[in-house]
């Protein structure tokens, strides 16, 4: 019997629902096999914070570094500043892990209706890489010369691009396409207007492309790149972006499936050196939180991914099929028009197993 340590931060807000409903799925998908799930669960999130000043533990990544993943909710409440808990705990989680590739696929659910008319048409199916290291969230910069008076403080924030930093994603880019039936990367850039970080990444980017001759590549400006999330979504495959790119361009994608309720993902620190985090997108949502209506498909979809990344990919591409075989069968969220609550959609899927 082989046990997964995962620690469980649900944190904030529908972060809460969604993660217990996460692992009532999961620890059902384990049931009767030859893995089970031992879960540790973290209180830290804002109401932490209220508690103790603090969005996390003063030793939180000591208390994580040894279980095999983390499985995260969503961070934020309208009483504590944006900046303060999501570097307090989310960031300082994916920095201090060195989580610096941030996977999130754009999938389009059956039974579930697409605001894109195309998605009607044509197959629809690619994943956004991003950088979770550095780029435009890098966390440089500050704030100073407030005391010449209001209206006169400056505020600087500086993005830092590294060739190792720029490689290392790009790569893996090229790595995820090269298994994937379509095998093409598009790097989304700016250096246009972003003369110095931009065109290192590019640069970067066309020396990584030669050595992968089965895989086809082409760069894109990040604006035009979101027009053709919308106009020509059929040639997407693999995306690969900075982090600010990436993180719009995702929730982009998302929407355009349907819902960011959908939207998965997964923080990885692909050398295993440190816990990967997997986690929904969605936020925390104050104004639904506590109703048990919040929509537990995006952090169901995260268990899928981590399902794949501690070494059960069968698993995963069964819970995978059970998620489509639920909204297949017309059982919906509010986000997505239909009338489920998140425990109807979680027994659903739990049923859709088999």
């Amino acid at each position: 019997m082989k046990t997964f340590r995962i620690a469980a931060i649900p944190a904030d807000g529908v972060g809460r629902e969604v993660v217990a409903a996460g692992r009532e799925v999961l620890d059902a998908l384990a049931s009767g096999r030859d893995f089970t799930f031992d879960w540790a669960e973290f209180d830290w999130g804002c109401d932490y914070y209220h508690r103790t000043g603090r969005m996390m533990a003063e030793d939180g990544l000591d208390q994580l570094k040894d279980f095999d993943a983390v499985y995260f909710g969503a961070v934020g409440w309208p009483s504590v500043p944006d900046h303060i808990s999501l570097w307090g705990l989310r960031l300082a989680v994916c920095q201090g892990f060195d989580q610096w590739a941030n996977v999130r696929p754009v999938r389009f659910l059956p039974g579930v209706t697409s605001p894109l008319r195309k998605a009607d048409e044509v197959p629809l199916d690619w994943v956004v890489v991003r950088e979770n290291s550095e780029g435009e969230y890098a966390g440089l910069g500050g704030r100073n010369l407030a005391a010449r008076g209001p209206g006169n403080e400056v505020a600087i924030q500086s993005s830092l691009f590294t060739e190792v930093g720029c490689e290392r994603i790009i790569r893996f880019a090229f790595e995820l396409a090269a298994t994937r039936e379509r095998k093409h990367v598009t790097s989304v850039t700016k250096s246009n207007a972003q003369q110095f970080g931009m065109v290192l990444w590019d640069d970067v980017f066309r020396r990584v492309a030669a050595e992968y001759s089965t895989v086809e590549s082409e760069s894109c400006l990040v604006d035009a790149m979101a027009a053709r999330f919308v106009l020509r979504p059929e040639d997407l495959s693999v995306v690969v972006a900075s982090n600010l790119h990436a993180d719009i361009l995702s929730d982009l994608g998302s929407a355009l499936a349907g819902s960011l309720g959908l939207a998965t993902s997964a923080n990885l620190n692909p050398e295993r050196r440190f816990p990967s985090m997997f986690e929904p997108v969605h936020g925390s949502a104050p104004d639904i939180a506590g109703q048990g209506i919040a929509n537990p498909i995006g952090a169901i979809g995260s268990a899928a991914l981590m399902l794949d990344h501690l070494g059960l990919p069968d698993e995963a591409a069964r819970l995978d099929r059970a998620i489509e075989a639920t909204t297949a069968a017309g059982l919906l969220p509010r986000d997505l028009g239909g009338k489920a609550s998140t425990q109807e959609i979680t027994l659903a899927v739990i049923d859709s197993l088999g």
